[in-house]
């Protein structure tokens, strides 16, 4: 208690640091509990995504500890790849590493929201709080608060065997670095005896370069043990440059001293071991009162997660009474504000359909409204437990008489589909403009099958269903057919979720869904990859009519026969399908190849076939890194 006390002065009266490098250093804000994001993105949670590239190679460093000491169980641990982590490592898969062995841990970091992270996960055991996972187990490499955020359990009521979100800190080089020979960061926890110049010269990186990565205004700053820096690489990491730390150096603590190589640093350290002791004793009384009060709040909280995780099925006659508990984000807008907004929905301010757009409020932000007279129940409870930067967000609800408006965020620059059809010399045709637009919808089918509780099935992934924003970031919209993922499809699929309804849109629907109803995540990758069809061609998913027997002509099917036919050099008829505003880039074939490939992996026949969209995510990631290089 005297410690959390201790902790809580020294992070109030803590200089606020500089912001004039890639990232912000965390300090002691890292080892906090109770700091949120709510005016802008905090080093407390994660690094800030504001890379050059949203998505990168990262690395990180891992001190191996039981049982967490061998490539098999820390690639498991961190979802690394078992052969990439043992090959740059210098070891075979099968090694196990001494204790305390820093061990170089390969990561796609990529962007959630405004921050960078690698996700994994951890099973907790007995005894485990957000505190011992952010520093025991993971060392520092993620923080208590993003922990908070990412999990909907709270603080006090964790028990074992429950399964944690893990964002693990890492981040991609800014475009200032990377001009600068910057290819890589690694996340390096600092220990006892670290200084800047020591790791620097470790690592091959200037001492400057690592100041202005971390945002350091000062030569000689303070470091503390448990907390990370950003070390800039312009080359891989490799084995040579690890080291056995001291088991003395390597236990993360709730205090911990300050380290570093000048007198100036050293004197620091003893002052607040001084200060420790003088005011330990000054607020022992006060530690009691305290912790009355912690249990006075655990119980609380007790009461209020279950009210908030008590989960009931909207009905339209409750839907006024459940937006009022509504997360933070969502309004409760009347029907005359969404009509003036609209000007009565007149017909210049519809979008498409049904849908509208306003202007609303006196900050005149424009939003979309889209009415409906179905129940919008389901769609309501699914979207206000969402929140990723790939899904639209839904502002708002409005319910009147019979019918129901879903007020959303405004995509300036409308569909997939629409964006593919303009013929403007003066837009962003690029592959690389398309393979971030791919990467975007992936992250958002990612999150949305492996990161939420339950996972989802979005079950209606088209081109025209993703949206882009003013800055051409897509997002994934109309989850009025989304559900629940029970699991993946098995060989029989007793345990999967079924549906005797079938509805989509041809040219997209998985061939196991269409025949027997089965909704599993693998459908919206069957979907995901008609669309980066669409990407690569321009054209639509169903592209014409068999003259002689009648039938439709879908794209997926016609790629899928040139990829897989007896032609071991499908270019050239791959070159007709390519859309003529990518064959300016002289590598054209080269990533149309690749990119088909990736689709055709998606539109396997057998779901168990295709692959994962954290897979599809590191593919897409090698194509656009490999885009970049001249």
């Amino acid at each position: 208690m005297i410690q959390i006390i201790l902790l809580s002065l020294l992070i109030l009266n803590s200089p606020t640091l500089e912001v004039n490098g890639q990232q912000n250093y965390s300090g002691l804000q890292s080892e906090s509990c109770d700091i949120r994001d709510e005016t802008g993105p905090s080093p407390a949670l994660l690094y800030t995504c504001n890379g050059q590239n949203q998505v990168c190679q990262a690395f990180l460093i891992f001190k191996s500890q039981p049982p967490y000491n061998s490539v098999k169980t820390i690639s498991k641990l961190t979802v690394s790849s078992p052969k990439e982590l043992a090959r740059i490592n210098n070891v075979g898969e099968s090694e196990t590493f001494p204790t305390n062995k820093e061990v170089i841990v390969p990561v796609l970091c990529s962007c959630a929201g405004p921050y960078y992270q690698a996700n994994t996960t951890v099973i907790l055991n007995r005894n485990d709080t957000y505190s011992v996972v952010a520093e025991d187990i993971f060392q520092g490499l993620t923080t208590c608060n993003s922990l908070l955020r990412d999990n909907s359990y709270g603080e006090f009521d964790l028990e074992p065997g429950m399964e944690l979100k893990v964002p693990l800190r890492c981040a991609c080089p800014t475009t200032n670095q990377s001009e600068n020979g910057t290819k890589y960061l690694l996340t390096y926890p600092i220990n006892r005896d670290d200084s800047i110049p020591d790791i620097g010269e470790r690592f091959n990186a200037s001492a400057k370069s690592i100041l202005d990565a971390n945002g350091f205004s000062e030569e000689d700053p303070t470091i503390l043990i448990s907390t990370t820096l950003l070390i800039p690489l312009s080359t891989e990491p490799s084995s040579s440059q690890t080291t056995v730390r001291n088991s003395t150096n390597t236990k993360p603590v709730s205090f911990p001293p300050i380290f570093g190589s000048s007198p100036r640093t050293k004197s620091k350290g003893k002052l607040y071991a001084v200060f420790a002791i003088t005011a330990g004793c000054s607020m022992l009384v006060l530690g009691v009162v305290l912790l009355a009060v912690v249990l006075i709040y655990r119980k609380r909280s007790k009461g209020l997660l279950r009210r908030q995780t008590t989960s009931k099925r909207l009905s339209p006659d409750d839907l006024r009474v459940e937006i009022a508990s509504f997360e933070k984000g969502f309004q409760m807008f009347g029907i005359e504000e969404i009509r003036k907004a609209t000007e009565n929905f007149r017909p210049e301010n519809r979008i498409k359909g049904s849908i509208y757009y306003g202007v609303f409020g006196k900050s005149h932000i424009t939003l979309a409204v889209k009415k409906a007279k179905r129940d919008v129940s389901r769609e309501v409870n699914i979207l206000k437990k969402l929140n990723h930067f790939n899904l639209i967000k839904l502002e708002g609800v409005c319910k009147y008489n019979d019918r129901s408006y879903l007020i959303f965020e405004y995509m300036e620059n409308g569909s997939l589909r629409e964006w593919l059809c303009r013929n403007d010399n003066e837009k962003d045709w690029s592959w690389s403009r398309r393979i971030q637009i791919a990467l975007d919808i992936a992250h958002g089918l990612n999150y949305l099958h492996s990161f939420t509780e339950p996972g989802y099935v979005h079950k209606n992934i088209k081109s025209s269903n993703i949206l882009l924003n003013r800055d051409m970031r897509a997002k994934i919209a109309n989850f009025g057919l989304a559900g629940p993922a029970k699991c993946q499809v098995q060989t029989t699929s007793r345990s999967s979720q079924t549906t005797t309804h079938v509805v989509g849109t041809r040219g997209y629907v998985a061939p196991e869904y269409l025949a027997n109803g089965v909704a599993t995540p693998k459908i919206d990758v069957y979907a995901f990859g008609v669309v980066v069809l669409e990407l690569m061609s321009g054209k639509n998913a169903v592209i014409g009519k068999d003259i002689e027997n009648g039938r439709q002509v879908l794209l997926s099917g016609t790629i899928v026969e040139i990829m897989e036919g007896d032609d071991h050099n499908p270019e050239t008829e791959l070159d007709l399908f390519i859309d003529p505003r990518l064959k300016e880039d002289h590598r054209y074939m080269e990533f149309a190849i690749r990119v088909a490939k990736l689709s055709v992996a998606c539109l396997k026949l057998e779901p168990e076939a295709r692959p994962g969209m954290g897979e599809v995510i590191s593919t897409l990631a090698k194509i656009q890194a490999d885009l970049q290089k001249n």
